[in-house]
């Protein structure tokens, strides 16, 4: 009786141990889409430990704590949105809905050369706070640049071009994947371009990237795809052209040039890749509507320059002679997104708002409200400038990733650009699953291993055996953004599971509060 009572805590033990899960998850009756851009077959995916444990055609016959029936659907790899702007917004919305609605279970932040520049510290504090996805960044040349010259418009010493560059190089050893320029943003734009080669070298010891906010994506758009090829060339650094467009309705039809010369330039031997946001609207500043030359020096030299007559008439009649040359009798493209000073101007074009001032409708009066909401603190907008022929064009070329360029979205907050919360959805259900501008799997693999390879973005992007389990499974003939310019706060629909880490995040269409996304570190 004794020895029985003795062996009887090992038999519970063992018993224990053979009814443990072999598997955490196990994903049934799924069309795997792998990521590699192969056709979709049917089998399971097992996950354990927050990687994915096995990818079969034939049942594996785990036990798993938890099975999810796929019905047929889509299984894929989570989508990776190599264009993003999320800082601050991290904290305020550590969910991330509007990404992971939309099928993202990581973003790369640090885009248009903004970024933190101590992002060691930045890391930690993601780490110790969690969000639910998992988080890239670049490091961004504005802000290194405004760290050590502030906001003037004039060329670095030697002295300060070396703290720029050991800047970046901090960054690169904390883990930024590249850096990043916003070439038409203050103080950016002053930069000449053997000061962004210089900031690039330091990034390309690390094996960084160079993604760039080229300085023009409209009349001079060919001049500064050439500069960034440069930039790349010299550098020897890898290049990625941010939402790659053409701005402008006097430039439509001139991707066929642009593609061209990317294409070129790969088969020259450059590593050059671009993005898209499927969208015929861009979203940015009110101030980027303004001479480069009236911006300089920061918000209170910008105000002094608007309230100095003589300087404002130049601003004016300078701004006029663009829009005229441009044929726009009228501002009604650029729609304010979000104007703090004042919402009840928010989804209102510039020329709505010049009427409601009580001026006449012309370019020149249109002009002046620009200035004043400037003047107020500046908006953020949404311009519409692109033709749609255009876009499908460059969503063609196979080399071109999707991404968003937007932030965490604070629901019902603004008027904001529908990208942030519908990129993905609107890629898969109007331009494959309607339109079949490019094929199902093809769209997944620009979502998935096409931008992990790119940013280096160590086991993500694929359905693989040891990978991490960042894993969407949807339903692609429902998947639909609801997002529109009107109506913006609207999650896509059609993503039933999204998976991060390993962890369901996303279930039966629904966030159920889990954050367990990591920072993503170069190569790591």
């Amino acid at each position: 009786m004794k020895r029985t009572l003795f062996l009887l805590p090992a038999l519970l033990a063992a018993m224990a141990g053979f009814a443990q899960s072999e598997a955490d998850i196990l994903i049934r009756n799924a069309r795997i889409a792998d990521g590699t851009g192969n056709s979709w077959y049917y089998g399971e995916v097992s996950v354990k430990d927050g990687r994915i444990l096995a990818v079969t055609r034939q049942p594996q016959n785990l036990r798993a704590a938890k099975t999810i029936d796929a019905g047929g659907r889509i299984v894929a790899p989570g989508f990776i949105d190599v264009h993003t702007h999320i800082e601050d917004d991290e904290f305020k919305v550590p969910t991330a809905e509007s990404f992971l609605m939309d099928g993202v279970t990581t973003v790369i932040t640090g885009n248009c050369g903004a970024s933190n520049t101590d992002l060691g510290r930045y890391f930690q504090q993601l780490d110790s706070m969690t969000i639910s996805i998992n988080v890239a960044s670049l490091i961004g040349h504005n802000d290194v640049r405004r760290v050590v010259m502030g906001s003037t418009n004039r060329i670095p010493t030697a002295e300060e071009q070396l703290k720029m560059e050991n800047l970046v190089e901090k960054a690169m050893e904390d883990g930024a994947v590249g850096l990043s320029t916003g070439l038409i943003y203050v103080p950016g734009n002053y930069a000449q371009t053997n000061e962004v080669v210089g900031l690039a070298k330091a990034a390309a010891k690390h094996g960084g990237v160079y993604a760039t906010h080229m300085r023009n994506e409209g009349d001079a758009v060919e001049a500064a795809i050439e500069e960034a090829l440069t930039i790349g060339r010299q550098a020897n650094i890898p290049v990625e052209i941010s939402h790659f467009k053409i701005g402008g309705k006097q430039n439509w039809g001139r991707s066929t040039v642009t593609l061209a010369l990317i294409e070129k330039a790969r088969r020259e031997g450059l590593e050059v890749t671009i993005d898209q946001y499927p969208y015929t609207a861009s979203s940015t500043s009110l101030r980027t509507m303004l001479p480069d030359w009236a911006l300089s020096g920061g918000h209170d030299s910008v105000v002094y320059r608007l309230t100095t007559p003589d300087i404002r008439k130049k601003i004016v009649s300078e701004m006029s002679g663009i829009y005229k040359k441009r044929r726009l009798k009228k501002l009604d493209y650029a729609v304010v997104a979000y104007f703090e000073a004042d919402t009840t101007l928010n989804g209102k074009n510039i020329s709505e708002i010049n009427k409601l001032k009580g001026r006449k409708s012309n370019i020149r009066n249109e002009v002046e409200t620009v200035l004043e909401l400037v003047q107020q603190g500046s908006a953020g907008m949404v311009f519409h400038g692109m033709s749609e022929e255009d876009v499908k064009r460059i969503m063609q070329y196979p080399f071109n990733m999707f991404a968003s360029d937007a932030s965490i979205r604070e629901f019902g907050v603004g008027v904001p650009h529908p990208r942030g919360y519908g990129t993905n959805a609107r890629v898969l259900g109007k331009y494959v699953r309607e339109e079949k501008v490019l094929g199902l799997e093809e769209a997944i693999r620009r979502m998935t291993s096409l931008p992990a390879q790119k940013f280096r973005l160590a086991q993500r992007g694929l359905l693989v055996p040891g990978y991490m389990a960042d894993i969407v499974i949807f339903d692609p003939a429902t998947v639909k953004d609801l997002s529109t310019f009107t109506h913006p706060h609207q999650y896509s629909t059609g993503f039933s599971h999204v998976m991060v880490n390993g962890q369901l995040t996303i279930e039966n269409g629904k966030h159920n509060g889990t954050r367990k996304g990591q920072v993503v570190r170069l190569g790591r």
